[in-house]
């Protein structure tokens, strides 16, 4: 860390002349169809992860409606990439939608009549779930399907690149970092104690 101003100093080296490296010897082209599909893959988990949020509690929902959600998300997610690869392999037909839209719409229908959301937001929260997040992942699904398959390909190597040194690396650097922090927060208590007490 940067003494004045805070901020890491390897990571944001490595991250800028990777970046740099990578924008020297790479198409625009081939950049912002990798961006393009990994942007919409965040998305599409983010989705997901909404409905798993709003619908799971650790401890508290039973396991049935865990193997409900996850039957539902399966379906959800499945009819999606079927919706998505139809519309790929032929556009003008409608004999795939008749079977991958009632999929969906039943899957997400289900969702909605048999479980009850375990989280309700406090302040503000995504409105209509879980229809509004399933058409997100449909819709952003749907556009990934409509990017070139080197994107996927090319997706594919940098996730597993990423994978490989989050589990060589950073995994036990966020593991000791977590420990160095419990190390130091019982004595930063203490003098917080002392400071307080005053003389």
């Amino acid at each position: 860390m940067h003494p004045k101003t805070g901020t890491p100093i390897n990571a944001t080296l490595l991250i800028t002349i990777a970046s740099a490296i990578i924008a020297f010897f790479t198409g625009l082209d081939v950049l912002s169809s990798l961006i393009s599909v990994s942007t919409l893959f965040v998305f599409m988990m983010i989705s997901a992860a909404l409905l798993v949020r709003r619908y799971y509690v650790r401890g508290v929902t039973p396991r049935e409606n865990l193997v409900k959600l996850v039957i539902f998300l399966v379906l959800i997610i499945g009819s999606s990439i079927g919706i998505s690869a139809f519309w790929g392999l032929k556009p003008n037909g409608w004999l795939g939608y008749t079977l991958t839209v009632p999929v969906w719409f039943l899957a997400t229908l289900g969702m909605s009549l048999f479980l009850t959301q375990q989280r309700v937001p406090r302040v503000w929260g995504v409105p209509l779930v879980p229809w509004l997040p399933s058409l997100s992942i449909a819709t952003n699904v749907f556009l990934m399907g409509s990017l070139e398959y080197e994107a996927f390909i090319r997706f594919g190597v940098c996730t597993v690149v990423m994978l490989i040194y989050y589990f060589l690396f950073g995994l036990h650097a966020t593991y000791d970092m977590a420990h160095q922090q419990q190390k130091l927060q019982p004595k930063v208590d203490h003098t917080e104690t002392i400071k307080n007490e005053g003389p």
